[in-house]
C-alpha cells in the first residue's frame, strides 16, 4: 500500500515508513527475550490495550518463552480523530482477576501519557503482585519515569502514525510497518 493509495475522503493517507517490518520483528524478539529473563519461573499475564496493541501483543506473546496468559481491555481517548480528546473511558474491561498476578500492560503507543496513567491507576487498584508496562512506541518528546514504562520498543517523533495495529478512523491497522500519516 503506497503513499498514493486512494482512501475515503477526509481520511489521512499513510506516507513514509518510520519503522520497518524487519525492525519491528527484531525489536519484538529483543523485548520478548528481556521479559523472559525478567519473569523466569513466573507466568505473566499480558493485558493488551485494544485495538492498537493486538498485533504487537500477538508477536510479543510468541517471543516470550514462558507460559503467558492473555487478556484485553479497550479504552478510548481518540475516537475518529488524530488528537486525544483528553477523556479516557473503558470500552471493554478485563475478563480475568488481577489479584496477586504479575501483569504486563501491552500498549501500542504512549502519546500524552493520559491513557497509560489512567490504566495504571485503574489496574493497580485491582491488587496485582506486580504491574509493568511494555509500549511499542513512545513519542520522543514525552518524558516517562522508567518506573512507569519498563519495556519500550521505539522512540519516535511526535507524529501521527499507522500500521502494525495502529489506525486512523479504523483504517491501516493491517500495514506490516509503521508509517507517518500525511494530512
Amino acid at each position: 500500500m503506497g503513499a498514493d493509495h486512494v482512501t475515503e475522503p477526509g481520511i489521512p493517507v499513510p506516507g513514509r515508513v518510520l519503522v520497518s517490518a524487519k525492525d519491528l520483528e527484531n525489536r519484538v524478539a529483543e523485548l520478548g527475550a528481556r521479559i523472559t529473563a525478567d519473569y523466569e519461573g513466573k507466568s505473566p499475564l499480558l493485558v493488551g490495550v485494544l485495538k492498537g496493541a493486538f498485533m504487537f501483543m500477538s508477536d510479543l506473546a510468541r517471543a516470550i518463552d514462558l507460559p503467558v496468559e492473555l487478556d484485553f481491555m479497550a479504552v478510548s481517548s481518540y475516537g475518529h480523530s488524530t488528537r486525544s480528546s483528553g477523556v479516557v473511558r473503558i470500552v471493554k474491561d478485563l475478563d480475568l482477576d488481577l489479584a496477586d498476578r504479575d501483569v504486563i500492560v501491552v500498549e501500542d503507543i504512549v502519546d500524552s501519557g493520559l491513557t497509560l496513567n489512567y490504566l495504571r491507576e485503574n489496574l493497580l487498584g485491582r491488587n496485582p503482585a506486580s504491574l509493568e508496562v511494555c509500549a511499542l512506541l513512545v513519542h520522543e518528546d514525552h518524558k516517562l519515569d522508567e518506573k512507569i514504562l519498563k519495556y519500550e520498543g521505539f522512540r519516535i517523533p511526535p507524529e501521527f502514525v499507522v500500521g502494525y495495529g495502529l489506525d486512523v478512523a479504523q483504517k491501516y491497522r493491517n500495514l506490516s510497518d509503521i508509517r507517518v500519516v500525511e494530512n
